[in-house]
């Protein structure tokens, strides 16, 4: 038999963790030296980025395209063809048209434009050009009865033009419907039987 002892060679049966005090200190004293290093030294990122002002769109935003439909979502399908709506400059899904909205109109998105949320301060004169050019446009764009008249003229000229496309579209399935019956009834049977066939003679 092996003899036992009290004391085992190599193996730590005290089942604590013992921490090196002197290594830990060090450490703390290297760590907090850093620190102080970090706060003395100046950042220097380059010089500060200069942003266009804050403009207005030239397009429209498109948030009724995709109302109504259903897709089917999958998880391995891209971000541009996921559910909601994709935002190809930051290259996010949002879920809803408000969240959309505020998305496009947000810093985050108007910094990838390359924009501030800063707004460029107009001159007497320009807003003087801004009203002329909308007044033009107020004139222009007026609305009289000759022009009701014509969209009413148009509107039933195109109604007319359905309905005829509708009535030539039941007249040839009318067609195909008698060549098929014409086909499936034998001639020879139906002479025997003593009639020519199931429609009627208009």
């Amino acid at each position: 038999m092996a003899q036992s002892s009290n004391h085992a060679v190599g193996v730590d049966n005290t089942f604590r963790r013992k921490f090196d005090r002197e290594e830990y200190l060090q450490r703390a004293r290297e760590r907090e030296e850093k620190e102080k290093e970090g706060r003395l030294k100046p950042k220097s990122k380059g010089p500060p980025v200069q942003r266009k002002p804050l403009k207005h769109r030239d397009y429209e935003v498109d948030l009724e395209s995709r109302l109504g439909k259903t897709q089917v979502v999958t998880p391995i399908a891209p971000l541009s063809q996921q559910a909601g709506y994709y935002c190809s400059v930051c290259e996010c899904v949002v879920k809803d048209s408000a969240n959309y909205l505020d998305h496009i109109n947000g810093k985050k998105h108007q910094r990838a434009l390359g924009m501030s949320m800063r707004v460029e301060r107009a001159s007497l004169e320009q807003v003087r050009q801004r009203f002329e050019v909308l007044k033009k446009a107020k004139t222009t764009g007026s609305f009289t009865e000759q022009d009701l008249d014509e969209r009413i003229l148009k509107q039933q000229q195109e109604e007319e033009e359905r309905k005829r496309q509708r009535r030539e579209r039941k007249k040839e399935k009318k067609k195909e419907k008698a060549v098929e019956e014409e086909t499936e009834m034998d001639p020879d049977v139906a002479a025997m039987m003593g009639f020519g066939g199931f429609r009627s003679k208009k």
